[in-house]
């Protein structure tokens, strides 16, 4: 249904046709033209509505468009004029448009905003969470996902090259006891029994390095029954690694290793080795 993302066009796509799918971030009503600031997760470009290329239907249904709306745009890219570039836009050297406009969802009135002035304080935690599908549209939470996305995949890469198989490990287990409660969820099929959720993988880092996986990792989900602190939550997530015939010169070289190239997607540099 789309041809690009509304955030990655840019001046070498200037004459092509293209189909967006989005949501209505803003709209401005300028003298009969209606300009759409579509928004998608790579970000936002402009869709201009010029009543001499799109039927009238379309431009009254634009007229009363309400932000968050989902819509699909096809038409040209086009260059903006000189004056009205935007340096603070990615792609603020050029915009659509608009041959047709198709509304696919419409938008009620929004519990809380998606965009907000500069200064201006967020809603209370309780009512964004309660929106949270709301929440998680604004562009620093999305921007946060996409970055545990970029690092989740670098550190398989980099463990990949050094030799680590990554090896998914149950949840459903026996407890490890460590030093908080285990969550325990009930068995249907033996009665009076309860499996233990994993405080960490430590029962089968050992099946797996005594059966010959010498290198292996995995991003584990870990299970904590105990009382929240500014450090601790019930649930987290680790990089897990386990290797054999090795010396701690070896896990440290590693663990930089990895570290490192974390920094490095997440546009940072930092020096190995560490002190």
């Amino acid at each position: 249904m789309r041809t690009h993302r509304c955030g990655s066009l840019r001046a070498s796509h200037i004459g092509e046709e293209v189909v967006l799918g989005g949501w209505v971030h803003k709209r401005r009503d300028l003298g009969g033209v209606i300009f759409l600031d579509l928004r998608d997760r790579d970000g936002l470009v402009q869709i201009a509505l010029d009543p001499g290329q799109i039927s009238a239907q379309e431009i009254e249904n634009a007229s009363g468009i309400a932000a968050e709306t989902v819509v699909r745009v096809r038409g040209v890219v086009r260059a903006r004029p000189d004056d009205a570039r935007n340096p603070e836009m990615a792609t603020g050297d050029v915009e659509v448009r608009a041959s047709s406009l198709e509304v696919l969802s419409v938008a009620t009135r929004q519990p809380i905003p998606v965009w907000r002035p500069k200064g201006e304080e967020l809603p209370s935690e309780e009512l964004r969470l309660r929106h949270r599908d709301i929440d998680l549209r604004r562009p620093e939470l999305q921007a946060n996902l996409i970055l545990r996305h970029k690092l989740l995949q670098r550190t398989r890469a980099t463990l990949s090259q050094r030799g680590f198989l990554e090896i998914e490990t149950p949840i459903l287990t026996r407890p490890t006891p460590e030093g908080a409660r285990d969550y325990l969820v009930p068995s249907r099929v033996s009665k009076g029994q309860f499996y233990s959720l994993p405080q960490s993988p430590q029962i089968y880092k050992q099946i797996l390095m005594t059966a010959g996986f010498d290198r292996y990792f995995q991003i584990a989900r870990c299970f904590r029954d105990e009382d929240l602190r500014a450090d601790r939550q019930p649930e987290f997530t680790q990089i897990d690694i386990e290797a054999a015939f090795v010396e701690p010169e070896d896990i440290f070289e590693a663990i930089e290793t990895v570290m490192v190239d974390l920094w490095d997607e997440a546009g940072e540099s930092v020096n190995a080795p560490f002190e």
